[in-house]
């Protein structure tokens, strides 16, 4: 009985595969941003200053790193949590994403939100006449508890494996 109850458990990790299809049906919607957002920089970058560009250039890397980041959750997690990938099966797989463990993804995820929140905060300071200094301190705010958030979670996994002996 028990052991069937393991096997159902064990079973249990594919619940999580609708989750990852919901992430590239998310990640199509973001292309779609791309895409639009790319068209609407494209027409208008005759016309527009320097700041103007700067922005559409950062805003098209903060769409970048996001899509970067749905990827790292798609792959790692299914690695990780559901199944293995046959990685042999594909000449182009980046060799880190079989290596990462959930301590790894865990920071991977925290370093990309970091590095969103940075741009969404250069966004903010490039157009700085157009913001508000309340908007501007919640920017820097948040971006500071996430910096903090990755460095105290980077520290805690030193930590921990420190005391394991690694």
């Amino acid at each position: 009985m028990e052991r069937q109850f393991e096997k159902m458990l064990f079973a249990s990790r594919w619940i999580l595969a609708p989750f990852f299809v919901a992430l590239v049906v998310g990640l199509i919607g973001l292309l779609f941003k791309v895409v639009q957002e790319t068209w609407h920089f494209a027409t208008h970058i005759v016309s527009s200053g320097e700041s103007t560009v700067i922005l559409g250039i950062l805003g098209l890397i903060d769409l970048t790193l996001t899509g970067s980041l749905i990827i790292i959750v798609i792959f790692s997690g299914y690695e990780n949590f559901v199944s293995k990938i046959e990685a042999s099966d594909h000449k182009d797989w980046p060799e880190w994403m079989a290596k990462i463990d959930f301590t790894g993804l865990k920071l991977k995820l925290l370093s990309s939100i970091v590095a969103i929140s940075a741009v969404q905060l250069l966004r903010a300071f490039m157009d700085i006449k157009n913001v508000g200094d309340r908007e501007l301190m919640w920017y820097v705010g948040l971006h500071l508890v996430f910096v903090l958030s990755g460095l105290l979670m980077a520290w805690t996994d030193k930590l921990s494996g420190d005391a394991k002996g690694h």
